[in-house]
């Protein structure tokens, strides 16, 4: 008996596929906006970003490795509810990190002319509206998935 098997079977998955572009997208946010100067409302992006990031990775691998039974309480026949939930509450959150990355985007779109010499985050702010918008993206196809798979009275996230 291997010590540690590894679901090929969710790698090619819809969800196993989702799940890894929420990984990338979200990396892709949280690296681009703290790569450089942010401040204010920008906090909460961060936060988001890396928040479900660390979560993301933290279902993914258990899924990967089938060992979401060992989780309590979320684990077991919950697992599907609980991937179910965590999509929920990250596309939810996402929604108004789009807009704080939208507004400052706006906010420093003056500086986009090739004029203009002086240091401007509105490409790194355009970068990571982006970013935020396929990360929300992402998480509500994994919300629509899901939400059919429990429809149908299944329980896994396969």
């Amino acid at each position: 008996l291997p010590i540690c098997s590894i679901h090929f079977k969710f790698l090619k998955s819809f969800l196993g596929i989702v799940r890894i572009l929420q990984i990338v997208f979200g990396a892709g946010l949280w690296v681009t906006i703290a790569a450089n100067k942010y401040e204010g409302s920008i906090h909460f992006v961060l936060f988001v970003a890396v928040l479900f990031w660390l979560l993301t990775l933290a279902l993914f691998f258990l899924t990967l490795l089938g060992k979401q039974d060992l989780v309590p309480l979320l684990g077991g026949e919950r697992w599907l509810c609980t991937n179910l939930a965590h999509d929920v509450a990250a596309a939810v959150l996402y929604m108004p990190a789009i807009g704080v990355m939208i507004y400052k985007t706006e906010r420093n779109s003056y500086c986009n002319l090739e004029l203009y010499k002086h240091y401007c985050l509105y490409k790194v702010y355009l970068t990571a509206a982006v970013f935020a918008c396929l990360c929300c993206l992402a998480y509500l196809l994994s919300v629509i998935y899901g939400a059919c798979r429990k429809c149908r009275g299944e329980q896994t996230v396969i």
